[in-house]
């Protein structure tokens, strides 16, 4: 415990999944917490959760897609509790699972402006109070889909490629500054977002079948997500950058095979 202890954290897409997860275990940890979505009433049982569990955090409703939104929440931050040392930039949308031809500009603009515009945008307005402060850690929930294809629908996979070179080339332009930036990459993970892929295999009597291209053998669990984060929020992780950390029980370390029976 402890290993976030005065540290000050915002995490998006905290209303649910991954990132629910995630500020319960940063608030858990120490940190001072602001849990950002777009959803009130996710926010609200954020942050009852949080409390049941005897610790704080504030809580933002905000599109983090937009510029003058996802600024007044790092101002706000930094005004009220006095800094910021860690972003997770978690929220994201799927886009569905649409065939790629029949995907319109509209379907691609949503899809890139929450996944790909709205890490910049934290980026873009942590880092000067970073700078400031000398250190810091910005990290960004990007995709196995954005390393290969085949794990998402073309918009989704193409905003996550695009969230693991946003890290990549911020962690070069901020050359010594303290500050670390990088990127998680979860495989399936049961989620709001997934939440069809589950239910469907359910119905269907083969949720044993789920996940079962890794070589783990099975899905992954919100909180593993966020026990990846928050070793790159802590100070364990001083001497990673610039990295797109894959977290998905093997599945993209593998080419297409038939797993053997045990």
């Amino acid at each position: 415990m402890g290993r976030l202890e005065g540290k000050i954290a915002i995490v998006t897409g905290a209303g649910s999944g991954i990132g629910r997860a995630s500020a319960a275990l940063f608030a858990a940890e120490g940190a001072k917490v602001v849990a950002v979505d777009l959803s009130t009433d996710g926010l609200q049982e954020t942050a009852e959760i949080i409390e049941k569990a005897g610790n704080t955090c504030q809580t933002i409703s905000a599109d983090i897609s937009s510029a003058d939104a996802v600024e007044e929440m790092v101002s706000s931050t930094v005004s009220s509790l006095g800094g910021l040392d860690i972003v997770y930039a978690n929220a994201g949308i799927s886009g569905g699972a649409v065939p790629l031809l029949e995907q319109d500009v509209d379907l691609w603009q949503k899809v890139l402006a929450v996944n790909l515009i709205g890490p910049f945008l934290a980026i873009k307005y942590a880092t000067p109070h970073m700078l400031k402060q000398g250190k810091g850690s910005i990290i960004c929930t990007a995709s196995v889909a954005g390393l290969r294809a085949n794990a998402g629908g073309a918009a989704y996979s193409a905003s996550k490629a695009g969230v693991i070179s946003l890290v990549q080339n911020a962690a070069n332009q901020f050359f010594g500054s303290g500050i670390r930036f990088n990127a998680i990459c979860p495989g399936l993970i049961e989620t709001g977002m997934t939440q069809p892929i589950f239910d469907g295999a359910r119905s269907r009597g083969r949720e044993d079948r789920i996940g079962q291209l890794n070589p783990t053998g099975r899905y992954g669990n919100p909180i593993e997500i966020a026990n990846a984060a928050l070793f790159l929020a802590s100070d364990e992780a001083s001497y990673v950058n610039g990295q797109a950390l894959p977290v998905d029980g093997g599945l993209s370390s593998t080419l297409p095979f038939v797993p053997k029976k045990p």
